[in-house]
């Protein structure tokens, strides 16, 4: 497990979601500073409990409880830990404990590795910053409004502040997925740089055969890839159900987000649901897609964010139709291929038409263009600038 020491050329990337989970933008951006900075990453998990067996499926080839942390190789280049936390460690008074006992084992983790961190990028608001020494570059980096989902993902919101807050006084760097979130953290003291997500533009160049549908399957066909949950606006995926078009859902479905409208959607012949698929077998599904939707209902979260999945139907040369988002509005100044629209109707409406342009050979070229303007590349050869370390 050890490995030479090479001091100052590893990021640590403290998670808020595992390495086996949703491939969102903290792993795309630790794979691209692996791919295109000369550095190492060592990625750190969300602690777990042992109370939670099942959370540790694929950990060490056993899916029974785990009572020690778990340090092993992710992919070339990175490492990959996965801390233990005492059971309840959400909750008042064990919760104290959990991150002393995360930084304990990070401690330990890069004793193993004989590494000296150049930077720990924390990607939640958690007690992981300021703790590494003078020589170690502290970043926070949102990917979202943390406080604005904080009942979205079932938590205190006034913890969550007082942790993010916490955070910001920490950070050597702070980076905003977006101007929205940038403004309310400049109020809080910081300057914020923007650091909004990417894409990997060349993944989606491959000639790949398009996923197989039901037979008499209508066409075009409109695609969502991602998660079914609160973040998106039902009325307008029922919306685009209604004109009789082909709608592929693509991702897993939260069991409690409006389930009875969720199974009456499913059930029309028009609607096919595949469920949740690796990132890397969802090529042929975005290529059976004629129009990408990025259906987000109006929060103060969503309004923040930066949907990755527009960029990734951009990337596959696709048309997409989003709701009234700030990031999709910036991006409609960039090209024409983005449909922004308020109501189920008006969108819906946009589906359709934006589904009668979606293979125009002129129109796949500049959508593609503007995501490679994205590319998680650049992105992770800013940061690896930002912290010294030169481009592979």
């Amino acid at each position: 497990m050890t490995v030479a020491n090479t001091p100052g050329r590893l990021v640590v990337v403290v998670s808020g979601v595992t390495w086996d989970g949703v491939k969102g933008s903290e792993r795309q951006l630790a794979e691209a500073l692996r791919e295109h900075a000369d550095v190492d990453v060592l990625w750190v998990d969300p602690p777990v409990s042992p109370a939670t067996p099942d959370r540790y499926r694929g950990v060490s080839g056993s899916a029974g409880r785990q009572w020690r942390p778990v340090l092993r190789r992710a992919s070339d280049g990175i490492q990959r830990l996965t801390p233990v936390a005492l059971p309840g460690l959400t909750r008042p008074g064990i919760r104290s404990t959990t991150w002393p006992l995360v930084r304990a084992q990070l401690t330990w983790a890069l004793w193993r590795l004989r590494r000296r961190p150049r930077a720990v990028l924390a990607c939640s608001p958690h007690d992981v910053l300021g703790r590494w020494g003078s020589s170690t570059t502290d970043i926070l980096y949102g990917t979202d409004d943390w406080v604005a989902g904080a009942e979205l993902m079932r938590l205190d919101r006034d913890r969550v502040a007082r942790e993010e807050r916490k955070s910001l006084r920490r950070a050597d760097l702070v980076l905003a997925v977006g101007p929205e979130l940038a403004a309310r953290w400049r109020e809080l003291g910081p300057e914020p740089m923007l650091f909004p997500n990417g894409c990997a533009p060349d993944a989606y160049l491959a000639d790949v055969e398009p996923a197989g549908l039901p037979q008499d399957f209508p066409a075009p066909v409109a695609g969502l890839s991602g998660q079914l949950s609160d973040r998106i606006d039902l009325a307008l995926l029922e919306a685009v159900a209604d004109t009789g078009i082909g709608l592929l859902l693509v991702g897993p479905r939260d069991p409690d987000w409006y389930p009875e409208r969720v199974d009456s959607l499913l059930d029309r012949e028009n609607v096919h649901y595949v469920g949740a698929v690796p990132f890397e077998e969802l090529l042929p599904y975005l290529a059976r897609f004629d129009v990408g939707l990025t259906p987000y209902v109006d929060s103060a979260f969503n309004r923040a964010s930066f949907p990755l999945k527009t960029l990734e139907y951009l990337a596959a040369g696709k048309p997409v139709v989003s709701s009234d988002l700030p990031a999709s509005r910036r991006l409609t100044e960039e090209t024409g291929e983005i449909r922004v629209a308020g109501s189920p109707a008006a969108f819906a409406e946009a589906v359709v038409k934006a589904a009668k342009e979606a293979r125009d050979p002129a129109a796949v070229a500049a959508r593609r263009a503007v995501a490679r303007e994205h590319s998680w590349a650049s992105r992770a050869a800013k940061l690896a600038e930002l912290i010294g370390l030169p481009a592979r």
